[in-house]
């Protein structure tokens, strides 16, 4: 820890009042330190964690963290502040930051004690005396773990329990957990510790996989075994979920596994005293056929139908950007006709741009291949976990031989993930159950959905297609303006939950195979997904009264969110005040999505905003179409606060503070 923090790095009379610039002061640190090495870069990669899952936790701590390519050693600063900041924690703000940046290829060892640190802030003796410390130098030995250990107990005043007692023999109630967050740095060891202590408070043994960035050691299957529930605590998938099988299990966030501890436990007992095992036992046979991430087996059809079908889109999207980005720029360089060049492995001229500009076409061509199999593989994969791949991605092949195309893929995978649940409910000999995952079931799977795509269902699907194909290149009109504006809807319901990721895909499912049609869907989506980060960007600036001051700042990253194509950017917004900040950015999404159909606007390229306007069909009337439902969404949000009144006075912008007038 010697390494990770030094005087230099404690800040205990921390002035910001915002987490943006207690983030730069902090990192400022860092930058004299010689730890960081672009101090914007850095913050940057430091909102967008932000971003994910504000980083506040119970007790007054605010822990912002971040992997960044700009960051030369694993680093933490710490800073005190006396005024608090708010990080986003339920109880209120932070008057412990901790700004933790570990480098894009940290090693195991750095994460590791990094995660000690995380695990010491559950500890309020330890938060207790970071708080009355008044010498840097101090503060940074503490935190590096050099106070003074604690005396031993006294052998001889322990108390020695008589043996083989009643109490001896009961049982206590065991529970295994796995926590884990998308960084992997802190929350994970955090719910970890919180997890144990509540344990220990209540007489329970509890087990805890930590699944973080350093890696993760599996707990011995024979504690799994001998568990009588589970508990995951995750924002990220939890790996090998079989192990867990037959077991109830309580499926929720990482931040309810730090802040709620002990309600998560005796949510374990009510299960295993309901007799809930049975019943998972049945869900969850071989490696795990329920959900993949918090959504759980225990959900309704339709809550898992949309987890499943998430899965597929999750990671077919690298896909999409990638390689419609290299089509978009091959086209950028060589124009349209440049998708009919001769295959560059036979013809390509170092100093020719037409080469270069077929080599990109080429690339993103070959990436957007795998569009249809890789969401029918995933699809299978969040249903059925590994076995499932298999017979996804061959039935999403087998999609694209028929030219059933997107919706072919839909269906393989779902398919495919029913054939695998299918296979694990059977009962099979001890000794074929080894190879079970890796050889019969994907064999039989992969028939099954063989027969099923290419005899059965793939005909009818690939004639939908068509048909939908044929209606989209013949909207003109006012249909044309209704397709644009239900989009535009779905775009900016959920700002990037469900509705809008279903939008997303079905736009980039028609650039696999591009007809005018489908061209107008996309540019009708991107414009829309853009709209409600930029209004809320528009309307922090126009009226700054009616919203606080960390709203201020989140409009100011609004405007270059908004014109990168990511609709999130407007989350904040909608979180503070959903009834106000939801209608108004779905109707100015309503508007651009009906004014980019009704003007014709083209895009080939699924991602990228402003700045591939230059390869959008009609540029000019495509951006007079997003200003439009901006300044909609705007007139709107403002009207609606407007009627509420201003912010809480608490945290006006410094230079708005009201300035009393002599009479």
């Amino acid at each position: 820890m010697s390494e990770l923090i030094t005087a230099e790095l404690v800040d205990l009379d921390l002035s910001a009042e915002t987490k943006s610039a207690a983030a730069r002061s902090l990192a400022g640190r860092m930058v004299a330190a010689g730890r960081v090495t672009d101090l914007d870069g850095f913050l940057a990669d430091v909102a967008a964690r932000e971003a994910q899952m504000p980083t506040g936790l119970d007790g007054g701590i605010g822990i912002p963290h971040c992997r960044s390519e700009h960051v030369a050693a694993p680093t933490l600063a710490f800073g005190r502040s006396a005024r608090g900041i708010d990080f986003g924690a339920a109880d209120g703000p932070a008057d412990l930051v901790f700004l933790i940046a570990a480098p894009a290829g940290a090693d195991d060892d750095h994460l590791t004690i990094l995660s000690s640190l995380a695990r010491r802030l559950m500890d309020p003796g330890f938060t207790g005396a970071l708080r009355a410390e008044g010498d840097p130098a101090a503060a940074a030995a503490r935190i590096r773990g050099e106070e003074a250990p604690a005396a031993a107990p006294d052998p001889e005043e322990a108390e020695v329990a008589p043996a083989d007692t009643e109490s001896e023999k009961v049982q206590p109630f065991r529970i295994v957990a796995v926590t884990s967050c998308p960084t992997g740095i802190a929350h994970t060891y955090m719910a970890a510790e919180s997890l144990e202590a509540a344990a220990r408070a209540e007489g329970v043994v509890l087990n805890v996989e930590t699944q973080g960035s350093a890696g993760f050691e599996r707990l011995d299957p024979a504690v799994i075994a001998a568990a009588d529930a589970v508990i995951w605590a995750h924002d990220v998938d939890v790996r090998e979920k079989g192990r867990f099988g037959g077991k109830p299990v309580v499926d929720t966030g990482v931040k309810a596994g730090i802040n709620r501890p002990a309600e998560l436990i005796a949510e374990a007992r009510r299960k295993a005293e309901r007799g809930e095992i049975s019943k998972v036992s049945d869900e969850r046979r071989e490696p795990d056929p329920g959900t993949r991430g918090s959504a759980g087996a225990s959900g309704h059809f339709g809550v898992r139908l949309r987890t499943y079908l998430m899965s597929g889109v999750s990671y077919m999207v690298p896909f999409v950007a990638a390689g419609g980005l290299l089509i978009a720029l091959s086209f950028a360089i060589g124009g349209y006709e440049i998708a009919s060049a001769k295959s560059v492995a036979d013809h390509f001229v170092w100093g020719e741009a037409a080469s270069w500009a077929a080599l990109l076409n080429q690339i993103g061509s070959a990436a957007f291949g795998f569009l249809v199999p890789v969401l029918a593989g995933y699809i299978a994969y969040g249903m059925a976990d590994r076995p499932a791949l298999v017979p996804g991605f061959v039935g999403g092949a087998i999609a694209l031989t028929i030219d059933a195309g997107f919706l072919g893929g839909l269906v393989a995978g779902l398919l495919a993930g029913a054939a695998v649940m299918a296979i694990q409910r059977l009962k099979v000999h001890p000794t074929l159950r080894g190879i079970m995952p890796v050889l019969v079931i994907p064999l039989l799977a992969s028939i099954a959905v063989g027969f099923l795509m290419f005899i059965v269902v793939g005909k009818p699907i690939a004639s939908l297609q068509n048909a939908l194909t044929d209606w989209l290149n013949g909207l003109s009109g006012s249909n044309a303006v209704i397709l644009g504006v239900v989009l535009g809807l779905m775009m900016c319901f959920d700002m990037g939950g469900p509705l809008n990721k279903v939008a997303y895909a079905f736009a980039v499912g028609g650039l696999a195979d591009p007809t005018p049609g489908s061209l107008k869907v996309m540019a009708a989506v991107m414009a829309a997904g853009m709209v409600p980060p930029l209004a809320m960007a528009l309307a922090t600036t126009v009226r700054r009264r009616l919203f606080t001051r960390t709203e201020r700042e989140n409009g100011r990253a609004a405007w270059v969110l908004g014109a990168s194509f990511i609709t999130e950017g407007a989350i904040p917004f909608a979180a503070a005040d959903p009834l106000r900040v939801i209608p108004s950015v779905m109707a100015g999404g309503a508007v651009t999505g009906a004014l980019s159909m009704a003007f014709g606007c083209t895009l080939r390229a699924p991602h990228g905003g402003v700045f591939v306007v230059p390869l959008i069909g009609e540029p000019f009337l495509y951006l007079l179409a997003i200003a439009t439902g901006t300044v909609v969404s705007t007139a709107l949000v403002v009207a609606l606060k407007g009627m509420r009144g201003k912010p809480d006075k608490a945290a006006p912008a410094d230079d708005e503070a009201e300035v009393p007038v002599a009479a």
